[in-house]
Formats: C-alpha cells, structure tokens, sequence
C-alpha cells in the first residue's frame, strides 16, 4: 500500500491584494524526505511555507498535510512544526526557560519535556542557561529548531534554518534534519544557500513569480539544466585539451586556469557529452582527478531564473 505524502497541494492560489503570491502550485512532500525550497525574492516562497504552519490559507486549491485536508482556519495539524522570518524567542529568558515557556504552553511538564536532550541535539548545552538576548543570529536559529524539535514533528517547516551558522553549527543542524527525514519525518526548508540544499535535500521545487517552474530530483534538473561549465584536473592538461575539444558537445571554455596549484581545464557541456568525455579520457590512459561544475545546477537553474526576471522587466 502506497505511504501517502506528508504534503500535497493541488493548484493552490494565494493572493495580497493585487498582488498574486501563489499560482497555481502543486507540490508533493513524501515522508522522510527534505525537500527544498528555491526562487528570488518574491517568488513566494515565504507565503508557501506560511501556509504549510497554518499562518495563512490559501484562497482556492486543495492542501493536505499529514493526511488531513486543512480547511479555512488558521491552524495546522497536529504534528507540524517550523517557523518563518526566524524563530520566535523570548530574550530575557535563557535557552531553557524559553523552551520550558513552550513545554509549558503546549501543557507538558518541563522535566519530561526532553529540553536537555532537543538542547543537545543543536549544540547548545553549553549556552542553556544564557540568557537568549545575548545569542547570536546562529545560535538563535538553533534554539529555534530545538523548539521544533520539543514538539516531536512529523512535518518540519524551516526558512533560512542556516542563517549566521558557523560550521560547528552548521553540522549541528546538517546532522538534526538528516536524522529526523532517516526517522520518517518530512522536512521542508526554504534557503538562498545553495550548498545547504544539495547536501540535503533529495528534491527541490523552483519556484518563480509564484508558480512551480521545476519540482524534482536533483539529478533530473542537472540533466534538464543548460550547459554548464565544469573545472577538470587530470594527469595530462595538453592530452585532455586535446580530447575535449575533439568531442562533440563538449566546449573548451577559454585558457587553463589554475585550481590548488595545478593546471584546470574549463569546459562547458551537458551532462552525457562530459561522460563521453570521461569515458575518452579513461580509454587514453588520462587520469581524471577532479572533475566538478565550476557553478552548481541548483545555483545555475537560480542564476538562469534569475536573469529570466531581469529580462523580462
């Protein structure tokens, strides 16, 4: 029998006045799945995750979370967590007391409440007891996913959760949701950062003037993607020049550059005219010691969506 999504949405419309935030969006969340969330300032992004929390509802469409179709009230169902525009925290009480005051709310006792452990889990046991005023916008991002994580959801909704991260924390956090999709839960995280989504998420929906201009696997948008350009090291600089350029779709994009002191080769190409590439390479005895695009397919369908709105004003 076929697990049902923890989201599915079904031409949903959101709209501000004249303006329209959302039109026309489908998108699907399976269980156990981080699924991203990417597109300009604008392209209604924010509105989207507003409406998966309950903060807003949609004017036409059908939304179901968790199996439960959500109706006209501001309110979402039991078992969905997150939080947009950064978390909500009290600054003059410490970590603790602010997820104690949250324990508190939702009518569970705080000493069974798991706030040591949700504290652990984001690396903040040695801050519980500062006070939250004092935290920087990192640490404030943490405590607000332990907040999420008091709530034992089983659909997660987080925007920018890698704002002001150090890289302590960001493993941290890298380390929460991956545990938590491994466990069941779905995790829906919008985010500029590029780096963030591909080392987590198994799917991402573009999104564009508020409609879906890409939803799916990663690998299926470096396939669709535009030519990108890839930095090549090998053992052989001259040899594999050589080759590349004798491969049909494969463009040699300018002079050799230097990449960690040794000699790259740039070159621009869709995805199967660089493994014929490889594949020649390999045959001419050419070692191929990195090879990886100089601008990610996530960041390139960005940059590609972006100028698509500069050019079209």
């Amino acid at each position: 029998m076929e697990t049902p999504p923890a989201v599915r949405a079904r031409g949903i419309t959101k709209c501000f006045g004249e303006v329209v935030a959302l039109d026309g969006i489908d998108l699907d969340v399976a269980q156990g799945q981080i699924h991203g969330l990417v597109g300009p300032n604008g392209a209604g992004k924010t509105t989207l995750l507003g409406l998966l929390l309950g903060l807003a509802v949609a004017d036409s469409g059908r939304l179901d979370i968790l199996s439960t179709a959500v109706g006209r009230a501001l309110a979402a169902p039991e078992g969905v967590a997150g939080f947009v525009d950064g978390p909500g925290l009290y600054p003059s009480l410490t970590a603790r007391q602010n997820l104690a005051a949250l324990a508190a709310l939702r009518g569970r006792d705080a000493r069974t409440a798991g706030i040591d452990d949700v504290l652990d889990q984001v690396g903040l046991t040695d801050v519980a007891d500062d006070r939250a005023r004092g935290f920087s916008l990192g640490m404030r991002q943490r405590l607000g996913l332990a907040a999420a994580l008091l709530t034992r959801p089983r659909l997660l909704v987080l925007d920018e959760p890698s704002n002001g991260l150090d890289p302590a924390g960001k493993k941290h956090v890298h380390g929460v949701l991956t545990r938590l999709a491994a466990d069941g839960t779905a995790v829906v995280l919008s985010s500029h950062r590029m780096d963030d989504l591909e080392a987590l998420c198994s799917e991402v929906t573009i999104l564009a003037t508020g409609r879906v201009v890409f939803s799916g696997p990663l690998s299926k948008l470096a396939a669709e993607n535009r030519e990108l350009d890839y930095r090549l090291l090998t053992s052989d600089p001259p040899a594999a020049r050589e080759l590349a350029a004798g491969t049909a779709g494969v463009h040699v994009v300018g002079s050799a550059a230097q990449w960690r002191g040794a000699e790259a080769l740039v070159v621009r190409a869709l995805v199967p005219a660089l493994d014929e590439l490889v594949a020649q390479l390999v045959r001419d005895g050419v070692a191929v010691r990195e090879l990886a695009p100089v601008v990610s397919p996530l960041e390139a369908a960005f940059l590609a969506l972006t100028e698509q709105q500069e050019t079209g004003r």
